[in-house]
């Protein structure tokens, strides 16, 4: 998975505002939250971002 950087640049965590960065690999990727406090996952779905609350996941 990459997106591209523009897209990257405007995309924020809808949870604290936090940029997000591309995390996971090529085949399942995911946005990570640079927050220090939020840190939630978001998946990314036929090159998709989903950028909902309920659809992410705390780091392990």
């Amino acid at each position: 998975m990459s997106l591209p950087p523009f897209l990257l640049e405007i995309l924020v965590c809808p949870q604290c505002h936090a940029p997000l960065a591309e995390s996971g690999s090529d085949e399942a990727g995911e946005l990570r939250c640079t927050g220090e406090s939020c840190g939630l996952v978001y998946p990314v779905r036929d090159g998709i971002p989903v950028l909902l609350v309920d659809e992410a996941r705390r780091p392990s």
